[in-house]
C-alpha cells in the first residue's frame, strides 16, 4: 500500500507535474519542490506526437490538451538551397488510425498550463514554489532534500525532474554533458508579419547545409513558432543566453529567398547552446530515481524531449503501483521499462541531426531517401515511437 509520506518530486516543469499526477492518480500523496517563485512554464512552441496525448489521456488532462493545440495536416521537410520538398508525411485521418491519436503542436507554456490546472485541484499534491534543491540525503525508510536556504523537505522518495542541469543527477551519476556545438535559436513571431507563403499548417523544416530551419502555428494561428539551428564555428559552452540577428545572419548565407524570410521576423531571439549526455543504463539509487531531462538529455531534431517525460511520468506510476508501494521495486520496473526507449530516441536524435545538416554528396543521399515514399511506409517507420501506449508501457 502506498505510503503516508510523500513522495519529493525535485522540479515543477512538464516532466515534475506530469510525474505528480501520475503518482497522485495512483493513491501516493506528492510533494513538488519547484525553484522559481511561481509554477510555469518559458521557451515557445513544442511539437506533440500521438504518444504525448497518450500519456495525456493516462494523466486525466487530455481534454484540456486537446484544447490548446493546433492539429496539423503533414510533416514537411523542404530543401533550403534549391527549396524542394524531400519528404511529406500525412498526419490526417489515417495517421490518427494507425497510431490512435493525433499529431500537434503547442506552446510550451500552454501544455504546462494543462497540468497545472489539474496538478492544482488535486488534494494529494502540495506544490512549494522558490525552492531549489541543493543536495539529497537518504536513510533506511526516508529521503531528505536540502533546498539552498538550508531547509530539509522529506519524504518516502524523491523523483528528480530538476531538468538537464539535474542537481541531483550532478550528486548520484555525475556524469560529463556532451557539448554538441549546435546553437539553436527559438523565438515567437506574430501571424500578421509571418510570410503568407510560409504559412503552412504543418511543422515544416527547412535543412540546410549545417543547419536548418523549422516554423509552424501556434495558438490557433495567432503565432507562429520560428526555431533556427546551427554549427557553430566557435567553442561553444552549454547554457541559454541572449542572441543577436546578426550572428543567425552569418550562418544562412547559402539557403534560398524562401525560407530566408524567416530570420528578419523575430524581434528577439533566444539563444540555446545545446548538449545531451551519453545515455545511462541506472536511473535510480534506493529511493531516488531520475526522469524527464534529468535521465535522458536529448537534442530536439526528433521533437521528443517532452514526450518522453510525458511517458516517463506515466510509466513511473504503473511501476510504483506493480511495485506494490516498494520504492526500490517499482524504481527498478520503471527504469527497465524506459532505459532502452529513451536511450534509442537520444541516439536517433543525434542521426536525425546529421540527416537534417546533410552537405555535398550526404544532402543528394537525404534528398533521395523518402523518395516516392508511401504514407503507410512512413507509418511503419514511426510505429517504434508514436506507437506507445500506457497498456503496454512496463513491457506487457
Amino acid at each position: 500500500m502506498p505510503t503516508l509520506d510523500p513522495i519529493l518530486i525535485a522540479g515543477g516543469g512538464i516532466g515534475g507535474l506530469a510525474a505528480a499526477l501520475a503518482l497522485a492518480r495512483r493513491g501516493f500523496p506528492v510533494k513538488v519542490l519547484e525553484q522559481s517563485a511561481q509554477i510555469g512554464e518559458i521557451g515557445a512552441g513544442i511539437q506533440l506526437g500521438p504518444n504525448a496525448f497518450s500519456a495525456f489521456d493516462a494523466l486525466g488532462i487530455g481534454e484540456q490538451a486537446r484544447a490548446r493545440a493546433v492539429y496539423t495536416e503533414r510533416l514537411v521537410m523542404m530543401d533550403a538551397i534549391d527549396e524542394a520538398e524531400v519528404a511529406s508525411v500525412p498526419v490526417g485521418e489515417a495517421f490518427r488510425a494507425r497510431f490512435g491519436n493525433p499529431y500537434a503542436v503547442c506552446h510550451r507554456a500552454d501544455v504546462h498550463q494543462s497540468l497545472a490546472e489539474v496538478v492544482q485541484q488535486n488534494a494529494n499534491i502540495e506544490l512549494v514554489t522558490s525552492t531549489h534543491i541543493e543536495r539529497v540525503e537518504q536513510h533506511d525508510d526516508e529521503v531528505s532534500a536540502i533546498d539552498t536556504k538550508g531547509n530539509v523537505h522529506r519524504g518516502a522518495a524523491l523523483v528528480a525532474c530538476d531538468g538537464v542541469k539535474s542537481v541531483v543527477r550532478e550528486q548520484l551519476v555525475n556524469d560529463a554533458v556532451r557539448v554538441s556545438g549546435h546553437v539553436v535559436y527559438r523565438a515567437v513571431a506574430d501571424a500578421r508579419t509571418f510570410p503568407e507563403n510560409l504559412k503552412l499548417n504543418a511543422p515544416c523544416l527547412w535543412a540546410g547545409p549545417d543547419c536548418h530551419l523549422v516554423h509552424y502555428p501556434l495558438r490557433g494561428g495567432d503565432q507562429y513558432n520560428v526555431v533556427v539551428t546551427f554549427h557553430s564555428r566557435g567553442q561553444e559552452t552549454w547554457g541559454v543566453t541572449d542572441g543577436s540577428r546578426e550572428e543567425v545572419m552569418t550562418y544562412f548565407t547559402q539557403i534560398g529567398p524562401r525560407p530566408r524570410q524567416l530570420l528578419s521576423l523575430p524581434k528577439s531571439w533566444r539563444r540555446w547552446a545545446t548538449a545531451d549526455r551519453e545515455p545511462i543504463a541506472r536511473w535510480s539509487y534506493g529511493r531516488v530515481t531520475l526522469l524527464g531531462d534529468a535521465a535522458h538529455p536529448m537534442l530536439q531534431y526528433l521533437a521528443q524531449g517532452a514526450c518522453m517525460a510525458l511517458e516517463d511520468a506515466v510509466t513511473l506510476g504503473e511501476a510504483l503501483h506493480a511495485g506494490g508501494g516498494d520504492f526500490e521495486r517499482g524504481f527498478g520496473i520503471y527504469e527497465r521499462a524506459r532505459v532502452a526507449r529513451t536511450a534509442r530516441v537520444v541516439l536517433m536524435t543525434r542521426e536525425m541531426g546529421r540527416i537534417y545538416h546533410a552537405k555535398g554528396v550526404e544532402r543528394l543521399v537525404r534528398n533521395d531517401l523518402w523518395k516516392d515514399r508511401t504514407p503507410q511506409r512512413y507509418y511503419d517507420s514511426l510505429e517504434w515511437l508514436y506507437g506507445w501506449r500506457v497498456e503496454k508501457c512496463l513491457g506487457g
